[in-house]
């Protein structure tokens, strides 16, 4: 008989949450087509009560339960998770990992009693407003189910397929990368607030300029050095202050913050 459930969900953390929200939300899976199960039992009763989302009693009954199963836990611990469900995968079932490091290799010797789909997606935390930059890259699975775990995915951020081979890369850029940003815009509002105007004009200000300047980078369809340029007028004050920050090395930093992560999730994951 077929399953209840469209796509099951192992661990409602803070991305977890954020994934099973943003599709209900949007609608592009209703509710009462998703199932969730956390260890944390009252962080799926809370998320069941809010979103009208069902809440399995174990791993294995949302595996049984599920077409789609999405593993949103800690990297230590997916491997576990996946071999403890693997007895109620069969071939016919998609699995997702979300952890930073773990291979679809890993996983597929973590399930040796069916041939599932494998498919391996690095998030970042700003799905949890709607916004996440989603890196893809899938093992032996169809490209319609393929398509449909991407269409999930943009109902919550913005997804780019990948090789498995660059997924380190996409996890030092946009998996680190809001830390940097985040460090940028408190350093923005420093220089705000430096230069005379208040802690929340300056930060709210700073915000706003990162986000409205992503969107154009997104939208405008111009490479960012054109919109830069059409900012920096001659002799003007853009100008003064992208001369201090080519002094003070500002673009070979962030270069070199994506590369030191992306080679530290190398080492992470073996």
């Amino acid at each position: 008989m077929p399953r209840p459930y469209t796509l099951g969900v192992i661990g409602v953390g803070n991305m977890g949450a954020a994934l099973v929200r943003g599709l209900a939300r949007s609608g592009a899976l209703p509710a009462d087509r998703i199932v969730v199960y956390d260890p944390a039992v009252e962080k799926a009763e809370v998320l069941a009560r809010e979103v009208g989302v069902a809440q399995a009693e174990g791993p294995q009954a949302l595996a049984e339960e599920s077409d789609y199963v999405s593993l949103v836990t800690k990297p230590g611990i997916i491997t576990v998770v996946a071999r403890e469900i693997a007895p109620a995968l069969t071939d016919e079932h998609v699995v997702i990992t979300f952890a930073a490091g773990v291979r679809l290799r890993q996983l597929a010797q973590a399930i040796t009693t069916a041939k599932p789909g494998l498919i391996r997606v690095m998030p970042n935390t700003p799905a949890l407003v709607g916004e996440g930059a989603f890196s893809v890259s899938a093992g032996e699975v169809s490209p319609e189910r393929l398509a449909e775990v991407v269409r999930w995915l943009g109902a919550v951020g913005k997804v780019v397929r990948v090789d498995e081979g660059a997924m380190d890369a996409a996890t030092g850029l946009a998996g680190s990368g809001p830390a940097f940003v985040f460090v940028l815009i408190e350093a923005l509002a420093d220089g705000g607030v430096a230069a005379g105007l208040s802690r929340d004009a300056a930060l709210q200000l700073a915000a706003q300029t990162v986000l409205g300047a992503a969107k154009m980078v997104l939208e405008v369809g111009k490479h960012p050095a054109e919109l830069k340029d059409m900012v920096a007028s001659p002799a003007g004050t853009t100008v003064a202050g992208l001369a201090t920050l080519e002094q003070a090395g500002f673009r070979g930093a962030l270069m070199s913050a994506v590369i030191a992560a992306a080679r530290r999730s190398r080492e992470l994951s073996g």
